[in-house]
């Protein structure tokens, strides 16, 4: 029986030092509910009351992990997938006019050469 009240004794002894280390370390500006010296003051005089009040209403929050935004925009035009893709449709519309003008360009001459070989043929009238 006396092992398990000294072993009590040490816990509560413990989380007491915890709670009041744990303030210390703690920025003024994050302590929630009332000020840092004030939960100092409640750990000290109301020893296991104020530790648990400060485990549960004065320590500061697990500070959230910063989320990447949803909106951000790439800093490069090469980072940016959208203007990648536009250049690629603008590179394959280049490739089909080019495509085109030379096979105008073909039909232009076999018509020039077709008309070439009719104006060559001798009459037969």
């Amino acid at each position: 029986m006396p092992r398990l009240v000294l072993l009590g004794v040490i816990v509560v002894a413990a989380v007491i030092i915890y709670a009041v280390i744990d303030c210390l370390m703690s920025s003024a500006r994050e302590v929630r509910s009332i000020s840092k010296p004030a939960w100092l003051a409640t750990i000290v005089l109301l020893p296991v009351l104020g530790a648990i009040l400060w485990f549960l209403f004065g320590r500061p929050g697990r500070r959230p992990e910063p989320r990447p935004r949803a909106n951000r925009h790439p800093t490069a035009p090469d980072d940016d997938p959208e203007f990648l893709r536009n250049l690629e449709i603008r590179r394959r519309q280049k490739e089909k006019e080019a495509e085109l003008k030379r096979r105008e360009q073909e039909l232009a001459d076999r018509e020039k050469r077709s008309k070439q070989n009719d104006d060559e043929k001798p009459s037969s009238n």
